[in-house]
């Protein structure tokens, strides 16, 4: 049994991919096993039909167990969807007496008071994540242990879910034959991949465009300010091109991936490609410039919707570094300068970094979710120089305990 083998699954509206992958002796990370099928029973980030959502997974972890040669018993799973809401809020603890320095159990103590929210019933902490501390008024301390004060202030970024979808998701898991060891919200996950530590102290918004939804993560100062799940994605995308083209969505899909633009005077007006349609005339011709065109204006709502919710957080002056996509609508080409046009901000693909193995295949920013949960978990383990601590992360549910079964890491996977 390897301790230094983690696992992830990435529940996505379009894909559900699996990774297995070792931690190297320098701290990095090689692939082993990659799983990868289309997304079944999943809309919007979320779970609509148990039986197909856990049959997809099931084959995706199949394919990662066949390519690594190992057998996974848990994973890091992302949970995205827009149930879910985030807000900040700050947990006190004071230090008794004055002989003593400040411990891990004070900033557990600051953490408790962070999470007492009053949640209704139907909603669940997902995660309570230390941005920085305040050591008797000194601000933005970023360890405070072994430090002396009287009072320790903690801010808090805190993620809650909806029970249900919590619940739904971690059942297709478990079906599966796979124990969740944690959930982690999945703007967070792409986050650990693809962002430099430099855009994030500068101020950063990370904007994962997936197949239903696009997940945004503010960063500001080193440390998560804002996120949230905005409804709109790659399939609306393709959904445009069926209206416009009246064509089939598989077909469009595919013109979609092979010619399609977010820029179209980047295209010869003069060339067309062929295309399978409704009607009476099975193929005709299109102009790529005018698949461009549709395509081009649904980019420009995203990113207006990106752009009226970071400003409504309030840090819209604070990003300095710009913007980074993730998701498979980055591999867009053309979306990158359009983004830059219309938000008049630097913006770059957001591609995972720091991985070896089977990389190959994961560069590109579709994988940045899948590979941040991999990341994710190294941090949770101790490795690359974290401890963990960063972030204070809650099992989804005491589901009768399924969630505590599988609570050490070397119990992740068995070699076949």
């Amino acid at each position: 049994m390897k301790e230094n083998i983690l696992a992830a699954i990435d529940v996505g509206s379009s894909k559900i991919c699996t990774l297995v992958a070792e931690v190297t002796p320098e701290d990095d990370l090689r692939v082993l096993g990659v799983g990868i099928t289309p997304s079944q029973g999943v809309k919007k980030g979320m779970v609509e039909n148990i039986q197909e959502a856990t049959e997809a997974i099931s084959s995706s972890v199949e394919r990662a167990e066949r390519s690594s040669g190992s057998r996974i018993l848990s994973a890091h799973v992302s949970i995205g969807g827009n149930h879910t809401t985030s807000l900040n809020n700050r947990g006190i603890a004071t230090i008794p007496g004055r002989q003593r320095p400040i411990t891990e159990e004070d900033i557990e103590r600051a953490m408790e008071g962070a999470k007492s929210l009053s949640l209704p019933t139907n909603r669940e902490v997902l995660h309570s994540i230390a941005r920085f501390f305040i050591v008797d008024g000194q601000d933005h301390v970023t360890d405070p242990v072994g430090m002396f004060g009287q009072r320790l202030d903690m801010d808090t970024h805190i993620v809650t879910g909806s029970v249900t979808a919590i619940q739904n998701l971690t059942q297709c898991v478990e079906s599966a034959g796979v124990q969740v060891e944690a959930l982690v919200f999945a703007p967070l996950a792409a986050a650990e991949a693809v962002l430099e530590e430099e855009e994030k102290e500068q101020g950063v918004i990370l904007a994962d465009i997936g197949g239903g939804t696009t997940d945004v993560a503010v960063f500001v100062e080193g440390s998560v300010f804002h996120t949230c799940v905005l409804p709109v994605g790659g399939y609306h995308l393709t959904h445009d091109l069926v209206a416009g083209l009246r064509a089939p969505f598989s077909h469009v899909e595919e013109l979609k991936i092979n010619y399609g633009s977010a820029l179209p005077s980047r295209v010869d007006a003069e060339e067309t490609v062929e295309l399978e349609a409704f009607g009476g005339q099975r193929v005709k011709e299109v102009s790529r410039r005018r698949i461009a065109e549709i395509l081009q204006a649904r980019v420009e709502e995203i990113l207006e919707m990106i752009y009226i919710d970071v400003k409504r957080a309030g840090f819209d002056d604070m990003i300095a570094a710009g913007l980074v996509l993730s998701g498979g609508t980055a591999c867009l080409p053309g979306i990158a300068e359009l983004s830059e046009l219309v938000l008049r901000m630097p913006v770059r693909a957001g591609v995972p970094q720091g991985i070896h193995g089977l990389a190959d295949s994961l560069n590109s920013p579709a994988y940045a979710t899948s590979v941040g949960l991999l990341r994710w978990a190294m941090a949770e383990n101790g490795h690359n120089g974290h401890n963990g601590k960063t972030a204070f992360h809650l099992p989804a549910l005491e589901l009768g305990g399924v969630l505590e079964a599988a609570r050490k890491w070397f119990k992740t996977l068995i070699p076949k």
